[in-house]
């Protein structure tokens, strides 16, 4: 819908539409863009920080918790841009010696002061909605490292559809990420499985680790395994 036809429908101001549009998508109701709004459905919707915090919250709790074991001894890792993969870094154990490198924002300022962490911050042009960095800065930057283990996050994944995200530039350094790493450990809840977005950045088979919960059914972690990715459900 436009602005001007739900102020001409509701007959009030365009100002007080835009008002409304804004705090519906803050609530994540629907999707502001120039000139009106979408449906939040649409396979480009994307929300916005705390939305994701908010979301499984006690399942991404319980991933992260597991993630823990997949931790190098010693070495290196990425860190991916995601609610999940963040709550992993606010749980990283103080005697945890590690050189980690992210492109988030919210996850470095968790890791900024860890005593046992070499924290190297991957730099672009940041996104707000996400605080991730992108583009040609941060492409070059992964290009340029090779790192024990990376936490990914994808807001969809399934063995039909790989793993999307809503926006091209995020897709393209999650990529860029994976190609960068050893090992790939996904974190992703139950909920985003079988969900399709934009972007697609890689296939399920190129993770070696699903760590999920226990929503997703076994007979799903059963077909995800027998295409190549263990999975983990907690």
């Amino acid at each position: 819908m436009d602005v001007l036809s739900l102020a001409t429908e509701f007959q009030v101001t365009a100002e007080t539409i835009r008002r409304d549009l804004k705090a519906l998508d803050r609530a994540g109701l629907l999707r502001r863009v120039h000139g009106g709004a979408i449906p939040a459905g649409r396979l480009d919707f994307e929300p916005d920080l705390a939305e994701r915090e908010s979301t499984a919250a006690d399942e991404k709790d319980r991933i992260a918790h597991a993630a823990l074991a997949e931790l190098p001894a010693e070495g290196s890792v990425i860190l991916d841009a995601g609610s999940t993969v963040a709550r992993l870094a606010a749980s990283l154990p103080l005697d945890a010696e590690l050189t980690a490198v992210t492109h988030s924002l919210p996850t470095a300022a968790r890791l900024a002061d860890h005593p046992g962490i070499q924290l190297h911050l991957v730099g672009g042009r940041v996104r707000h909605r996400t605080r991730a960095a992108v583009d040609a800065w941060s492409l070059r930057a992964y290009g340029e490292i090779r790192a024990d283990v990376l936490f990914l996050a994808a807001n969809g994944f399934s063995t039909a559809h790989g793993l999307t995200t809503p926006d091209l530039a995020e897709a393209a350094v999650k990529r860029a990420a994976v190609a960068a790493a050893r090992r790939v450990v996904l974190l992703a809840d139950s909920g985003k499985h079988g969900q399709e977005h934009f972007a697609r950045f890689g296939d399920l088979t190129d993770v070696d680790l699903l760590i999920t919960d226990t929503g997703l059914p076994e007979a799903e972690a059963a077909a995800i395994e027998k295409a190549g990715t263990e999975v983990v459900r907690v």
